[in-house]
């Protein structure tokens, strides 16, 4: 080899070397997290369905700083951030859509439940806005309290005609500032609000 040559050889080898190191990294994966209907709430009373209707659970519509698989945390200055190496299983929007279609599926009285993509109509559709989806921390510390709040509504899917809305609005505190006693109070929250829409749904439906 020319040594001319050896110079150039020497500099290619430590570019390599400083380059694979850029590429390494040491930072742990996110733990992700899943919601799950439970099974512990009573269901309706829907003896005075007259028909055994289907539902279409339309996409929920998120409030901006929420549209994210992030677990979000506001604070007493209206500081919106958010948790560490945490994440839901999804998109928020595809976390809570998947949620309401298995509270809704624990009910025999309705045929079908499926998500807006599902290829077969629906008599009914369920729309959600998910207005509140956070855990807020006090100005005196501790434990966060999970504050979940959703509008939605129920409507026929022949003339869009609007059968009723409902408003949950659930806070749930959590038994420790740890990241799944958080987790705990996010499921016990949504669970409760989603089983307040069904409830109410599942009257509207045999109201009509």
């Amino acid at each position: 080899m020319k040594p001319a040559a050896l110079p150039m050889v020497f500099a290619a080898l430590m570019l390599a070397a400083c380059t694979g190191s850029l590429f390494k990294t040491k930072a742990v994966p996110p733990t992700m997290y899943m919601l799950s209907a439970s099974q512990n709430f009573p269901r309706p009373n829907t003896s005075s369905l007259v028909t055994a209707p289907e539902l279409a659970v339309l996409k929920p519509r998120v409030r901006a700083g929420l549209d994210t698989d992030r677990i979000a945390a506001l604070y007493p200055d209206r500081r919106v951030d958010y948790f560490a190496d945490a994440r839901w299983s999804g998109p928020l929007d595809e976390v809570l859509q998947d949620l309401a279609v298995q509270e809704f599926r624990s009910n025999s009285a309705l045929r079908n439940v499926s998500a807006d993509a599902s290829i077969f109509p629906s008599t009914h559709w369920l729309e959600i806005e998910v207005t509140d989806f956070q855990a807020e921390y006090s100005a005196a510390g501790g434990a966060p309290t999970v504050h979940v709040r959703l509008q939605a509504r129920i409507g026929n899917s022949g003339d869009r005609h609007i059968l009723a809305h409902f408003g949950p609005d659930i806070r749930e505190l959590a038994t420790d500032n740890r990241m799944s006693a958080i987790v705990d109070a996010y499921s016990r929250a949504a669970n409760k609000a989603f089983a307040e829409i069904a409830e109410g749904a599942l009257q509207a439906l045999g109201a009509k």
